[in-house]
């Protein structure tokens, strides 16, 4: 996915976009960017790889090279970032978190015009230049985002570094979050607010969709009022953001508390205990103990000296070994134990599958597994929140072609919570993983928690509403 961090000072910048950028470490997994503009209005940049590296580590080194008032950087998922542009809009440096479906054919479109890209990633075009082209030919800046709003499918949200200034636009859609915030010497914006508190930042307000702020050290300006439509990422409470984290005025942790206690609440299933599958299952396992009423335990804990993100290899198998290396099963609890397990979701079942063979071979007597979201049925073309490249890599489409002998048959039945197709489903996943019982939390109990109306919210993973 990614994440940006910018700010505006009436001071030296460098420390606290560093720091800001690094809040934003858990969502991305590729590169690592950050660029001021010094006191002779010169860009000084840095990028990183950071697949198996911290972002402290990589650009520690460089900080002495950057002095400024004001600067942007970038968790990317996707491309190098970020890139300095020199056009009729004047010099500006920018970074995007973004998903572009339609990119060969807007890449097409600026070749057949004579146009040429100068920036490569793996030898393939950068989408963030391809971006910033899109801006290039409006006349002014907010003219060239509203061409970016109007040509790209998917989903782009950015923050455009320049000499008077930053300025900030939402997705059209607002799939992605940007939030203002605010101290003494100036202003920030970031996409996960718990960038702010250590950094002194009071959060202002978010950005509606596709609305456009320009920020500057005195105070900031709408240059775009949002969109009334918004089709905000649930996924960002299921999985992506960090506890401590809102979006909507909605905190992440809050959100899985409350799915897991309603979960608790109608389960029925006998057990020992609730343990999460860490880290993202630790908020709806403390709501499950609570609705529930049974004991909180550590049953499986994260080792993270070594093993801080188990997405950090680019290449599946490693990426498997990583997620089975960070995981540490407690054999002392697990033991002769009723555990019930859980976890924010089941993409394609492997690293699931090795934890429930390693629980067995501990001891445990039964293992129940409870998911915080309903079943993911349809691949995210909006924000790429999943590794998975084909509807084939997630667990509920293989499920389903045995079922129907086509992957893509009856889908609205199979997303329906508890249909016939669904708890056929549900079941097969359950053999499939060797487990006592499964249960997913169904979609009206997400939304719920969310607080958020449904109407807002991209549940398309799920029950494949949502369109471009």
């Amino acid at each position: 996915m990614g994440g940006f961090f910018g700010t505006v000072q009436r001071q030296d910048c460098v420390n606290d976009l560093f720091y800001g950028i690094d809040y934003h470490f858990h969502m991305g997994t590729r590169r690592g960017g950050m660029i001021t503009l010094n006191e002779d209005r010169h860009f000084n940049r840095s990028i990183h790889n950071i697949e198996n590296s911290y972002f402290r580590t990589k650009f520690e080194p460089d900080l002495p090279l950057f002095s400024g008032k004001s600067g942007i950087g970038v968790i990317s998922d996707t491309d190098p970032q970020p890139i300095t542009m020199n056009c009729h809009l004047g010099r500006f440096a920018i970074v995007t978190v973004a998903k572009i479906v339609n990119m060969e054919e807007l890449v097409q479109d600026f070749l057949n015009k004579g146009k040429y890209f100068s920036e490569q990633n793996s030898g393939a075009f950068n989408q963030t230049e391809l971006i910033a082209m899109l801006i290039n030919e409006g006349k002014d800046f907010v003219e060239g985002i509203e061409n970016v709003y109007n040509k790209v499918k998917g989903s782009c949200s950015m923050l455009i570094l320049t000499e008077n200034g930053l300025i900030a636009a939402r997705d059209k859609l607002g799939r992605t979050p940007i939030v203002l915030a605010k101290k003494e010497s100036g202003f920030a914006l970031a996409s996960e607010s718990c960038s702010f508190p250590n950094l002194d930042f009071e959060i202002v307000r978010d950005l509606g969709p596709g609305e456009i702020l320009k920020i500057t050290a005195d105070g900031f300006e709408q240059l775009r009022k949002p969109n009334d439509q918004m089709q905000i990422c649930s996924f960002l409470w299921v999985y992506y953001g960090y506890p401590v984290c809102s979006y909507e005025g909605r905190n992440v942790d809050d959100v899985r508390f409350t799915c897991g206690c309603e979960m608790g609440k109608q389960d029925e299933v006998e057990a020992d205990m609730v343990s999460p599958i860490p880290d993202s299952g630790i908020g709806m396992a403390v709501g499950y103990a609570v609705g529930k009423q049974i004991p909180y335990r550590g049953a499986i804990s994260k080792y993270t000296p070594t093993w801080p993100r188990s997405f950090m290899p680019s290449d599946q198998k490693r990426r498997d070994l990583v997620a089975k290396m960070k995981l540490i099963a407690n054999r002392s609890l697990i033991k002769g134990s009723r555990v019930v397990f859980c976890d924010d979701s089941i993409v394609r079942g492997t690293q699931l599958r090795d934890n429930v063979g390693a629980l067995y071979s501990f001891g445990a007597k039964e293992v129940h597994m409870r998911i915080s979201c309903p079943p993911l049925i349809y691949p995210c073309t909006y924000i790429n929140f999943s590794a998975s490249r084909s509807s084939k890599e997630l667990i509920t489409r293989r499920v389903i072609e045995r079922l129907e002998g086509s992957e893509d048959k009856n889908l609205e039945a199979y997303a329906t919570t508890g249909s016939p197709q669904y708890r056929k489903m549900v079941d097969n996943i359950r053999q499939s993983l060797n487990i006592t019982t499964l249960k997913f939390n169904p979609l009206e109990t997400l939304v719920s928690a969310i607080g958020l109306p449904k109407s807002k919210i991209c549940t398309h993973c799920f029950d494949g509403s949502s369109r471009y």
